[in-house]
């Protein structure tokens, strides 16, 4: 078993973990069959990047990140904060009022080890812990799509060919109850 470290981000951090999402960001476009798309590539990359800027410039207020970390090399991360704008307009608003937890990416080298089943228990203790009781999540990666089909059940909306032809999109629900 890995001897994984659970910790909030630091300044110090920053460079790190925006290598860390080029990482896994062009590993999991390549393992969709889509890496060549790299407009979309660049802007998930950019994304995440502002997420964390975010979260610093707020401590933790605004989004909120976990590490994941295996002899102080990061290893894995999980967010959560302010349902996207994609969630709100593919659910019609209807579900705005939710967190959203994303950004759950394990570096390619540690999946199948369960530090992301690790950082889910720790995202489900922290908003417990904040009184939150339920959340949202989304994908639009068939692989991610699978893990989350096999953690939470069937999504709340299912978005067929939402990125082209095969490519759906899907958006769950979850209570934060019991472990994972």
């Amino acid at each position: 078993m890995l001897n994984v470290e659970i910790r909030r981000p630091r300044t110090e951090d920053i460079n790190e973990l925006h290598k860390f999402f080029k990482t896994v960001i062009i590993d999991t476009f390549n393992k969709e069959g889509i890496g060549d798309q790299l407009d979309d590539l660049q802007a998930e990359i950019e994304s995440k990047r502002a997420y964390l800027t975010e979260d610093l410039a707020s401590d933790g207020k605004n989004r909120f990140f976990l590490l994941a970390l295996v002899r102080e090399k990061i290893i894995g991360t999980i967010e959560y904060g302010a349902a996207s704008d994609l969630i709100c307009k593919c659910t019609d608003n209807a579900i705005k009022e939710l967190h959203e937890v994303g950004t759950v990416f394990v570096h390619p080298d540690y999946q199948r080890m369960g530090v992301g089943n690790l950082l889910l228990e720790n995202m489900y203790r922290t908003l417990r812990d904040k009184g939150i009781s339920e959340f949202c999540l989304d994908s639009g990666y068939a692989r991610a799509q699978n893990i989350w089909k096999k953690k939470f059940g069937e999504p709340a909306y299912l978005l067929e060919d939402y990125w082209g032809e095969g490519y759906h999109h899907m958006i769950w629900r979850v209570k934060c109850e019991g472990e994972i």
